[in-house]
């Protein structure tokens, strides 16, 4: 354990003094048990971790915010305004040109297209310009011990997180991100975070909140590790006759169902795949109703990141649309 690592923990703890209206986190009726574990299985000190968790907050405004996320309570023609506005387009050529170097270097080491990158920071952070202004351990401590639903989940992250800043030589105290815990220009949990991030740059730190390098290799690695396959197809339309099976619709499940089954039961791509190819058939509501998609291996990939279908929509058709500027930005300059 680094000394000057938690010696920061202790002393904020001893100058906010009694007056500290702080939740209090180690009274908490579960807290003794995660102490317990953090000691047995890692070997941390019990004194430690109730050093931090007694200066832990509760944050309302977290709770609040979990319980409407806009991929649960938006259809998709609302949801898709929120990503795709020419804002976040055009902010997304200039962060592709101002890492022009890094992301082809990236795209080539781990496989995976550049905009599909750039696709992802911009989606979650605007390209570093919102990366969350929580605290993390505040974040993971109100979910992990005061949100049921999801505890076992958010304590786990909390785990990781102690675990993240032992190995970082941080104090857990000072890591910003989201309201659920997710940090950095990619947004990463922390157990995300101690299994994918990468140091690109070679000062053998691998900072996302700081260092674009790290975090386009990051995102790149995750990626990588989740059997994403350059060139291939992400979604396809999809010309629907007859009735449709709703059993085939909306999974986040790996597409299990080849082209030539989905041919039979009326299905098929609005423009010609090469190869054999498995799809799962998507259902996006627009205003006046719903359209249909083929998602392949790549869409899966990117439910990984998050595991919905909004979202992965999102992220491609992002990426797409970047892509597209960027091409008309190159294009203008070679005139």
């Amino acid at each position: 354990m680094m000394q000057r690592f938690w010696r920061s923990a202790m002393f904020g703890l001893c100058a906010l003094g009694a007056g500290y209206a702080a939740a209090d986190y180690q009274q908490h009726p579960e807290a003794q048990e995660f102490v317990e574990r953090m000691v047995k299985e890692h070997g941390f000190k019990a004194g430690d971790i109730k050093t931090v968790l007694a200066q832990a907050e509760k944050k309302q405004a977290i709770l609040d915010a979990i319980a409407r996320p806009a991929e649960k309570t938006k259809p998709w023609f609302e949801y898709r305004k929120i990503f795709l506005d020419n804002d976040r387009i055009q902010q997304g050529t200039v962060f592709w040109q101002e890492n022009a170097a890094t992301l082809a270097d990236v795209s080539e080491r781990y496989g995976v297209d550049e905009s599909i990158i750039v696709a992802i920071i911009g989606v979650e952070t605007r390209y570093g310009r919102h990366m969350g202004g929580y605290r993390v351990v505040d974040a993971l401590a109100t979910l992990g011990f005061d949100y049921p639903p999801r505890a076992t989940f958010f304590r786990g992250q909390l785990e990781q997180l102690f675990l993240l800043a032992r190995e970082q030589k941080q104090n857990p105290l000072d890591l910003k991100g989201s309201y659920a815990g997710a940090m950095g220009f990619g947004q990463f949990i922390p157990s995300s975070y101690r299994h994918f991030a990468r140091d690109h740059d070679g000062d053998e730190i691998a900072d996302i909140w700081a260092n674009k390098q790290d975090a386009i290799a990051s995102v790149a690695n995750y990626f990588k590790a989740h059997g994403w396959q350059t060139g291939q197809p992400v979604f396809v339309r999809a010309n629907v006759s007859g009735k449709v099976d709703e059993s085939t619709v909306n999974s986040t499940a790996r597409p299990d169902i080849s082209l030539a089954e989905l041919r039979k039961k009326g299905i098929k791509p609005a423009v010609n795949i090469d190869g054999e190819h498995k799809a799962a058939l998507l259902s996006y509501q627009q205003e006046q109703g719903p359209e249909y998609w083929l998602g392949f291996n790549n869409f899966y990939v990117i439910t990984r990141y998050n595991r919905s279908q909004l979202y992965a929509m999102a992220v491609w058709q992002l990426s797409e649309a970047i892509k597209e500027a960027r091409a008309e930005t190159v294009a203008k300059k070679d005139l």
